[in-house]
């Protein structure tokens, strides 16, 4: 880690290590009871602080989207975003260190039972403003119309308030949605897999981003990204493979 150490100051300009924090998202990390944020984003942020010995601050937010813009504006140091081609425009990415899926939920009375159904110009497809799977689908379906929530956990809660077709969102969070509020099912099968990485703004340049994803790897080796799941009790999401 001692590349890390000589770019501190590259890494965080003003001496402490603004993380942005995206809560939206149960797989990387939730608010407690007393408000704070935690989980393996968090555990990730903090490892990188002391590597890069100086203090950190978490900058916290409830959707993807928000979290990207902090990063890509600079008002954060590091991220930890969904790998994606429109990001990558103003971030730099590592590897990903989890792996989780994209689900489709629908009602249990719905006669949609493939993904292939799900694309149709009848649909209304509920998305997170401005998630990982909001850019992937906004690509890939060509017939079914995409209609955005605020933020990913709301995502269930506005496809009943305007009786929409199907909701798209993280697997963990679709399945607790559906337990809350029963008469859902989600289809099988993943739509894509979310590849969660760490993330700097681009400008930072490429020997830091270098060193970041030099970090993720080493996390990832070591087994602190998997014992960091044990401890959150996060279900259902796959460490990466070392690169």
């Amino acid at each position: 880690m001692n590349t890390i150490a000589n770019l501190a100051t590259t890494f965080a300009p003003s001496g402490i290590l603004r993380a942005s924090i995206n809560v939206g998202n149960p797989i990387l990390a939730a608010r407690g009871p007393a408000g704070q944020a935690s989980g393996v984003s968090v555990d990730l942020a903090r490892a990188l602080a002391q590597q890069l010995g100086v203090e950190l601050e978490l900058v916290v937010f409830d959707s993807a989207r928000e979290s990207v813009e902090a990063v890509s504006a600079e008002h954060a140091d590091i991220g930890f975003f969904a790998i994606d081609p429109k990001r990558a425009a103003t971030l730099g990415f590592t590897e990903p260190y989890v792996l989780i899926e994209g689900a489709y939920l629908v009602r249990e009375s719905s006669p949609i039972h493939s993904h292939a159904a799900v694309d149709h110009a009848d649909n209304r497809v509920v998305v997170g403003a401005g998630s990982a799977y909001d850019l992937y689908l906004s690509r890939e379906l060509e017939a079914a119309q995409i209609v955005r929530a605020p933020t990913s956990p709301a995502v269930v809660d506005t496809f009943l308030t305007l009786n929409a077709e199907v909701a798209a969102g993280v697997r963990q969070q679709l399945m607790a949605d559906a337990q809350r509020l029963g008469g859902l099912r989600l289809l099988e099968g993943s739509f894509m897999q979310i590849r969660q990485a760490m993330g700097l703004p681009k400008s930072r340049g490429e020997a830091a981003r270098q060193a970041l994803a030099a970090f993720v790897q080493h996390s990832i080796a070591s087994g602190f990204v998997a014992q960091a799941l044990l401890r959150h009790g996060i279900e259902g999401a796959a460490v990466a493979p070392v690169a």
